[in-house]
């Protein structure tokens, strides 16, 4: 017993050690940091030996879950009020910014604003209906594991674990990426870890829907393959997908990306369906929304529904409101609300998406809604610079973690009629941030900014995405 309590106290210790060198814990002054690749190699070496056993291989695949869901551990109650800590920490930061441009906002406690309680997810485990798996080296050495990354590029300590014990990935996604590592593992072509040094077989998406869909898109670098050879591969993932092993996983959609980038549009590199449908369907508030591979669609569909109608309410919209829906993706924003405002008006940079969103509006026979396909920040400054429509105009941004372009923040400012701006972010501390500074600082007519400032009114934190740290936020901006 004795021994057994100190082998599990050194496999302990390794994968803490592990963990913090490949998560940057430790900050190692030089000649140290010299010393990093080599230090994390060892760790690696020992976390393997102390993983090597069947028993001991759940325990680590659930610590390693603390990476990627760092709150699982904790009762969800807990992870809500750790949730709404972290969201009050940055109304005080945007209070305290605010207050060295001159604009008092301090309410009590050190807000900018008031502070709701936090929207609960619905749906708590495997809530996620889109998971990104990677291919990389495994923890015992095999460059073909399928799963979730630990470590970073830079540093050179990149280990790919496989999903099984996270908690937000449904079973479909893990059942997926487990076949397409079986699929790879059997394939003579090497996984494309480094673009520069060759291979082929890169990510996995999957995505899923409440109808029972899935949707699986497969990366593949061609290097220097021929269109023989490709179509070759290319017939293999089918039939491996459709009447061998693969089958289990019953495929609504097969797509296949040829990619020479880390990130590719259907306009840069086409997706190719390989099988099935070309399109997933799913259900919220009552409509039926088209999802093509690349489109956005909030990850927590449950969650969305609430969010949506919450936005509804602070949108205070009425019969005689044009409802401006910035970063549409499908348009489940815009859709859900077109029956209660006069029109809704689309602004999306994926033109699939788009696309998506004009067949979602025409089956749900909705017609009051257009949309515009292109960048925001080339679109909405001339959609706003000519704006003569007396009509209340609402406007509602949900843009990635990037936020809003200059442009498209410049353009909000200086068009008078918009005097209600519903802002979402799922990283408000991040470059959210200064979006939401320069919606609100004083006018500036060197940086254009010569519209009347918002004022932060309401904050509404949703929990999207249960053990992780992340948090929706729903600020109402005024004038």
């Amino acid at each position: 017993e004795s021994n057994r309590a100190h082998l599990k106290l050194q496999h302990d210790l390794c994968f803490f050690l592990f963990s913090a060198c490949t998560l940057g814990f430790f900050s190692l002054p030089d000649p140290f940091n010299k010393k990093r690749e080599f230090l994390v190699e060892v760790l690696c070496h020992k976390y393997q030996e102390a993983s090597s056993s069947g028993q001991d291989r759940d325990v680590v695949l659930s610590r390693l879950a603390n990476v990627v869901t760092p709150l699982w551990r904790l009762p969800y109650q807990e992870q809500l009020q750790v949730k709404y800590e972290s969201q009050r920490k940055i109304l005080q930061t945007l209070a305290s910014r605010l207050e060295e441009l001159g604009v008092d906002v301090q309410k009590p406690g050190g807000l900018c604003c008031p502070l709701q309680p936090i929207v609960p997810s619905p749906v708590i485990n495997g809530y996620r209906n889109k998971s990104t798996f990677s291919v990389n080296r495994g923890p015992d050495g095999n460059p073909k594991t399928v799963g979730l990354y630990v470590g970073t590029g830079r540093g050179q300590n990149i280990v790919c674990v496989r999903a099984n014990h996270m908690e937000n990935i449904p079973a479909k996604h893990k059942q997926v990426a487990q076949y397409y590592e079986e699929f790879i593992r059997c394939s003579p072509l090497d996984p494309c870890i480094l673009f520069h040094k060759g291979g082929h077989w890169r990510e996995l998406v999957v995505r899923t829907t409440s109808h029972g869909h899935t949707m699986a898109i497969i990366t593949f670098h061609p290097q220097e393959l021929g269109q023989e050879a490709l179509a070759t591969q290319k017939a293999l993932l089918k039939e491996f997908f459709t009447s061998g092993p693969g089958r289990a996983c019953a495929l609504t959609s097969l797509y296949f990306q040829e990619s020479t980038m880390t990130r590719c549009s259907h306009e840069q590199s086409p997706f190719q369906l390989l099988h099935g449908e070309p399109h997933i369907f799913e259900e919220v508030l009552g409509l039926k929304f088209r999802i093509s591979p690349d489109a956005f669609f909030q990850v927590n569909t449950g969650g969305a529904e609430v969010l949506y109608q919450v936005v509804g309410e602070l949108s205070q919209a009425s019969g005689d409101t044009i409802l401006l829906d910035i970063c549409c993706g499908t348009g489940t924003i815009g859709l859900s609300l077109a029956h209660q405002v006069s029109k809704v008006i689309g602004v999306e940079v994926v033109e699939k998406a788009i696309e998506d969103a004009r067949w979602n509006a025409a089956f749900n026979g909705i017609s009051n809604c257009e949309f515009h396909s292109g960048k925001a920040e080339a679109v909405l400054p001339q959609l706003l610079s000519s704006w003569e429509d007396a009509r209340p105009l609402v406007a509602v941004v949900n843009p990635s973690r990037a936020g809003l372009h200059y442009r498209v923040v410049q353009a909000i400012r200086n068009c008078k009629s918009i005097r209600r701006l519903l802002y979402i972010s799922c990283k408000p501390e991040g470059d959210a941030m200064r979006n939401f500074l320069e919606l609100c600082c004083p006018p500036d007519p060197g940086k254009k900014l010569a519209g009347e400032p918002f004022a932060p009114t309401l904050a509404v934190p949703f929990d999207m995405f249960p053990h992780t740290v992340h948090c929706e936020l729903v600020l109402l901006f005024t004038r």
